[in-house]
C-alpha cells in the first residue's frame, strides 16, 4: 500500500507538511513519497491528504497506477466539458 507522485509535481510543498506518516520528500525534479512509510493515511484520515491538497490533477497514483486526484477533482468540472470549452474558446 503506497502511493506515488509523478513528473508532472511541481514541487509546492502543499502535500509535504499535511503527509501524517512524513511519507514525502523533496527530491530532484519533483517530491517522491516513500513507499516503506506511505499508509495513504490510513487509520488517520479517510481520504489520502497529499490527493486532498494538490493542485496538479493526475500528479498523485494509487499503487495500481490511477490517479487518485484525477482530471476534474479539483475544478468539478468534468474533463468532457473543460475540452467542449477550451475548444470554443480556441475557436474564437
Amino acid at each position: 500500500m503506497a502511493l506515488s507522485i509523478i513528473e508532472s509535481c511541481v514541487n509546492c510543498y502543499a502535500c509535504e507538511p499535511l503527509c501524517p506518516s512524513q511519507a514525502i520528500a523533496k527530491a530532484d525534479p519533483h517530491f517522491l513519497i516513500d513507499a516503506k512509510k506511505c499508509t495513504e493515511c490510513d487509520g488517520d484520515f479517510a481520504d489520502p491528504q497529499c490527493a486532498t491538497i494538490c493542485p496538479i490533477e493526475g500528479a498523485i497514483l494509487n499503487a495500481a497506477g490511477e490517479a487518485i486526484n484525477p482530471p476534474g477533482s479539483l475544478t468539478g468540472i468534468p474533463p468532457f466539458k473543460l475540452a467542449e470549452a477550451m475548444a470554443e474558446i480556441q475557436a474564437r
